[in-house]
């Protein structure tokens, strides 16, 4: 069975940084998509970044799109979201996900990101 656990949320003042990390149970290359999302009390879940893993061309989505990055370190089986410059609106669960060559799809269980103002 496929984990995904993230890690590094937190309690940040807004235009700070923080950096999440989403370590995979396999080698990420068996992937065909690795991403983030994020969701709050009131709002629909909105994907903030996307990993092709064949082509490592990253996608970076929403209103947070420019300040936010999606990298990965193969080593580690990993994948991070580097968040910057955090805003209050950016107050969420941020949860990984990620796709096989399949239809099978997975989900972490998310992390906690709180900026305060």
């Amino acid at each position: 069975q496929v984990q995904l656990v993230e890690s590094g949320g937190g309690l940040v003042q807004a235009g700070e940084s923080l950096r999440l990390s989403c370590a995979a149970s396999t080698t990420i290359s068996n992937f065909n998509f690795m991403g983030w999302s994020r969701s709050a009390p009131g709002k629909q879940r909105e994907w903030v970044a996307f990993l092709p893993i064949s082509d490592d061309k990253t996608k970076n989505f929403g209103p947070a799109k420019d300040r936010f990055n999606i990298s990965r370190d193969d080593a580690k089986n990993t994948v991070y979201l580097e968040m910057n410059s955090l805003k209050p609106e950016d107050t969420g669960v941020y949860v990984c996900y990620a796709k096989d060559h399949g239809i099978h799809e997975y989900w972490g269980q998310g992390t906690q990101v709180t900026v305060s103002s």
